[in-house]
């Protein structure tokens, strides 16, 4: 078989993958049962070629021993942030852990002392509203508002829900489970808020390489200024967007050093390194994923227009525009549904809960599955609803 028809196959997004019985959270939930499993964030697609072939050339060498950091990676980070953006990271600036909900955590524990606060929007993913009292520290939710097809962040409950104690403001962006991708305005009204009460800022933009709309551009917010940049941790990693999650590679972008050596020092002795065959996936993906990343976009976009399509036409529910991400957040509440989640299980779909998010009242669904499934599980949605 030549290179580039095995580049198409793999690129194949249409054919299923079977991923029951393979010890897999997402499909054993619902092992034995006929429900298509459509909650927790991962894709049903096989990683880009790249991936999969350093993976095998790894795994045949045999020896799997402690790792180190290679240089080619940190140069990778380095390029895709300066090609995609036009920030220009320093190496030392990269911090390398094992997940982005172990990035949250040692966040929480490396900004401000015992008691002291922790504010984010919510919905939001569910570790957000976890790891600050993991920390010791306290929680101020703060609800994003609904503005017609999208959800905007309301700056002035953001800011008086900010208290003399509050030391940490974890974002969100692109938003899970929203799908916002938050503009350079309310980027930078976010950023004077925080200058302006002396809250470090955590910027979660695990979801950055997934932007659907062609308009949207994703926008680091330590880029927004010397002084954003001084007050921010940046969370990024290659796990949602090249689909390697389990192999439990992430990185931190720090450029004060003061809020770098705080992060290292929270690290010590409870977070191990990052696992070998993560940073050979990353380097990969990284280096070789382009073709394949742009495929995934064009694949998603039409998946997203599918969702909301039939979603539209589903008595009791609605959605907004997903701008970003493989998620759709549904609102269920005109339904009258006390328990969604269950109901829409006993019709063989299982979904995230939003109150699990602070969203009371609505789901999540995961659309990064092939086509055929997906609109398999929304038409046993619609059937289930005229049943009623």
């Amino acid at each position: 078989m030549d290179n580039s028809l095995g580049n198409r196959m793999e690129m194949d997004f249409d054919t299923p993958v079977d991923r029951r019985d393979t010890d897999c959270m997402k499909w054993d939930k619902y092992r034995g049962t006929d429900v298509i499993p459509m909650w927790v964030a991962d894709m049903d697609f096989r990683s880009p070629p790249s991936v999969i072939d350093a993976l095998s050339r790894h795994v045949s060498h045999g020896v799997y021993g402690y790792p180190n950091v290679p240089p080619s990676l940190n140069e990778e980070v380095q390029s895709q942030l300066d090609e995609k953006y036009g920030w220009k990271v320093n190496e030392e600036w990269i911090v390398w852990i094992p997940g982005i909900v172990t990035g949250l955590n040692i966040v929480c524990r490396s900004i401000g002392e015992d008691h002291d606060d922790v504010i984010t929007a919510v919905p939001v993913y569910p570790p957000f509203l976890k790891a600050p009292g993991y920390s010791r520290r306290g929680l101020i939710t703060v609800p994003l508002a609904r503005s017609g097809n999208r959800w905007d962040f309301d700056l002035d409950r953001f800011e008086a829900s900010i208290r003399p104690a509050t030391r940490l403001f974890i974002l969100c962006n692109p938003h899970n489970p929203v799908g916002r991708v938050y503009t350079h305005k309310e980027l930078m009204a976010l950023a004077d808020i925080c200058e302006k009460n002396d809250v470090i800022v955590c910027a979660d933009e695990i979801h950055c390489d997934l932007i659907l709309d062609s308009d949207k551009q994703h926008l680091p917010f330590a880029m927004l200024s010397q002084e954003a940049a001084d007050r921010t941790i940046t969370l990024m990693a290659p796990s949602k967007t090249y689909n390697v999650p389990g192999l439990g590679c992430s990185f931190a972008v720090i450029s004060n050093p003061k809020l770098r050596k705080r992060f290292k020092e929270a690290m010590r002795g409870i977070v191990p390194m990052v696992n070998a065959l993560g940073f050979t996936a990353a380097v990969a993906a990284y280096r070789h994923g382009s073709e394949w990343l742009s495929a995934l976009l064009s694949y998603l976009r039409r998946s997203r227009d599918i969702v909301t399509d039939a979603i539209d036409r589903m008595s009791g529910l609605e959605t907004t525009h997903v701008e970003a991400t493989y998620l759709s957040w549904i609102d269920t509440r005109a339904t009258g549904l006390k328990d969604p989640v269950a109901f829409f299980e006993s019709a063989g779909v299982g979904l995230s809960d939003g109150r699990e998010f602070g969203g009371p009242g609505y789901v999540r669904l995961n659309f990064g599955c092939s086509q055929v499934l997906l609109q398999k599980g929304l038409e046993r949605m619609r059937s289930v609803l005229d049943q009623r």
